[in-house]
């Protein structure tokens, strides 16, 4: 039940190779860290043959000592919790290369193994400690990641002592009893402890309840551990890297200002001591692979991506429900994508609008409490990273919503629409954003997940919006309040656009912030109509800007959808639509084209050889990231046969 940054889970798939375009031994030096920032690995179990236990957490001894003695020999300092934060108040200066080293769950391995290699090097070391595990009697066995396992497999009570009186180990907290996980709604799916609020009885933990666990947890274990090992841990580590900022205000108030998540990456010395990154070491990298970590970031794998509607997945008959999801998990597992944009959102009469959510909130109904168990099921058994589509505007909301009524307006209604019409709240309206806001912050408060998809109704043509709300804005922005007098002037007009763009990216950070506080370091992306790509003009009637979206989220998700926007010949469209994504600097890396499965004008399908075609012909071009929309699993569309050698990462790295 480990939450795992995916890039590295490639071991898994090659174990030559841990990222695209690694760095080889002879490298490394020229990748060397700057002396304002360090790295920090986590580590886990680690044993002396791991083909004969085999376990993807745990690294063979040889090759943590192969590993100590590279970084020994190429210049990284392995420095302490101490020399950081020393560096950060300028009391000294941090070496060059600096590492810092972690070692989570609090294994016997530690000791037996670790341990003696830190006193050889004098290399510091954090253990994270989770109490539970602990406080088991020698003999007695406990449950750890679904399975019973003997207390002895955990550190004793006088070896972390030993350890810690040393001078060389550091002893962190890991909870008392949160790293597993805990009902989180009806269907009794298991949610990470830490961020879940219980589903119990027919009724949520709230929020007040939700914190009031947590202290409670945290304090017991920061008291076990002073009792234990002579000193009060000022260090969280997160089980399953797994934060938010209710939990990090928690842990700072009961004197752990610093913690730890499982996001990859190197950390700056301004960066905030609350969510300091850190590289997991799985799959018992080799040493080349292990360099590639340590001397610089990873380029991400690929993305290979497939959209999911949670509206075929659902079925009022539970057993057939079941059946479904069990179905999609077998799917996607099979096709060996790395992302799967979920649907959050009900939409049952197809109009691209959220009349019911699949999660609690405040403001529409419950269709069913349903994102959180595929998302975590498509997590730990499909092992993909699990993006919400969201809707930014379209919901619709119960008529007694005093903000129903906030709706964008156009100043034209006859005016030919260059996409399609929903019906959306006004992002100038400061009631219709509280309630958006608020729905995106119960999703992040019942769920877990790794983005944020924004969907395609994020738009604003060249007549809206014309609401009293929007017209206010205007005026503020040194505009007309009048849509006809800006759309007279070329000038206003082309300022307008480029404020009403902004803002609907504006509106979309709030949103991430709000999820954020909750979730942590989320990734997000949009999605783009293809016309504002390949015709300039098309802002104006999108507010929507590549270059604009491309600086603002960490994916770009283009519509590239031939069939959808009439293309006489689709090979030639989708050429010109990467060759227009190509020419902005960087921009291949940051889009992820995503192809239709569905000719939406007749209602037909589109054949899985012409739909795998279009995925060849993208990477001929140098399309970097791509998928499709939408997946019927029900009746295998795109056939599983045909698209998997299209679009599986494990095909894409047998060929690299």
């Amino acid at each position: 039940m480990k939450l795992r940054a995916f890039p590295f889970t490639l071991l898994a798939l090659r174990p030559a190779a841990a990222a695209i375009g690694m760095a080889v031994i002879g490298a490394a030096a020229q990748a060397a860290e700057s002396a304002v920032s360090y790295r920090v690995l986590c580590y886990h179990d680690v044993q002396e043959d791991v083909r004969l236990n085999p376990d993807p957490y745990a690294v063979d001894n040889a090759q943590l000592v192969a590993q100590f003695a590279w970084m020994k020999d190429n210049g990284y300092r392995v420095v302490s919790l101490d020399d950081v934060i020393a560096a950060r108040e300028g009391r000294r200066a941090l070496p060059a290369k600096a590492v810092v080293l972690t070692f989570d769950d609090g294994y016997r391995s530690v000791y037996t193994r670790v341990f003696p290699l830190l006193k050889l090097f004098n290399y510091p070391a954090i253990v994270a400690l989770s109490g539970r595990w602990l406080d088991a009697a020698p003999g007695e066995t406990v449950e750890y990641e679904g399975k019973q396992i003997a207390r002895e497999r955990f550190l004793s009570w006088e070896q972390i002592r030993e350890m810690a009186d040393s001078g060389l180990v550091e002893m962190a907290s890991h909870s008392y009893d949160l790293h597993r996980g805990i009902p989180a709604n009806p269907q009794g799916s298991l949610i990470p402890a830490l961020i879940a609020h219980r589903y119990d009885n027919g009724r949520y933990e709230d929020e007040p309840a939700h914190i009031a666990r947590l202290r409670a947890d945290f304090a017991r274990n920061s008291t076990l551990i002073e009792s234990k090992a002579g000193r009060r841990p000022r260090v969280m580590v997160w089980p399953f890297g797994r934060d938010s900022i209710q939990a990090i205000a928690v842990a700072r108030e009961l004197g752990m200002p610093v913690t730890m998540s499982l996001v990859s990456g190197a950390n700056n010395l301004k960066d905030d001591l609350s969510r300091i990154r850190r590289d997991e070491l799985v799959h018992n990298p080799p040493l080349r692979d292990f360099i590639s970590v340590v001397s610089k970031d990873p380029d991400p794998l690929p993305e290979r991506v497939v959209q999911v509607d949670l509206d075929y997945v659902y079925d009022a008959d539970p057993r057939q429900q079941q059946a479904n999801i069990d179905g999609l998990l077998d799917r996607i597992l099979a096709l060996r994508v790395t992302t799967v944009y979920l649907q959050a959102f009900a939409d049952a009469d197809g109009n691209g609008q959220a009349e019911a959510m699949y999660f609690p909130n405040r403001h529409l109904p419950l269709r069913a409490d349903l994102f959180s168990y595929v998302a975590w099921q498509l997590s730990t058994r499909a092992f993909v990273k699990v993006y919400a589509w969201m809707p930014v505007l379209a919901f619709e909301l119960p008529s007694s919503n005093s903000a129903a009524a906030l709706t964008v307006q156009s100043a034209d209604a006859d005016a030919a629409s260059a996409h399609p019409r929903y019906r959306r709240l006004s992002p100038f309206s400061a009631d219709a954003q509280r309630v958006i806001g608020e729905i995106y912050e119960d999703l992040a408060r019942h769920a877990s997940f790794d983005g944020l998809l924004f969907h395609d109704d994020a738009v604003l043509d060249d007549f809206e919006d014309a609401s009293p709300a929007a017209l206010q804005t205007y005026r503020e922005w040194g505009l007309p309040a009048s849509i006809e007098a800006i759309r007279s002037d070329p000038q206003l007009l082309r300022r307008w656009t480029e404020l009403k763009t902004r803002a609907l990216i504006d509106f979309t950070g709030e949103l991430t912030e709000r999820v954020r506080d909750y979730q942590g370091a989320i990734k997000t992306a949009r999605n783009l109509y293809a016309r504002p790509v390949l015709e300039p003009a098309a802002q104006a009637w999108f507010a929507q800007s590549l270059p604009d979206f491309l600086a603002a989220y960490d994916y770009t998700a283009v519509m590239a959808m031939p069939l959808m926007e009439g293309a006489a010949k689709p090979d030639a469209w989708l050429d010109a639509l990467v060759r227009k994504v190509s020419a902005e600097p960087g921009a291949l890396k940051k889009t992820v084209f995503e192809l239709q499965s569905m000719d939406w004008n007749t209602r037909e399908r589109v054949p899985t050889r012409t739909l795998a075609g279009q995925m060849n012909r993208l990477q001929r071009l140098g399309a970097i990231n791509f998928g499709y929309y939408p997946d019927d699993f029900h009746a295998d569309h795109p056939g599983l046969a045909g698209i998997k050698p299209a679009i599986s990462l494990q095909s894409f790295l047998r060929n690299d």
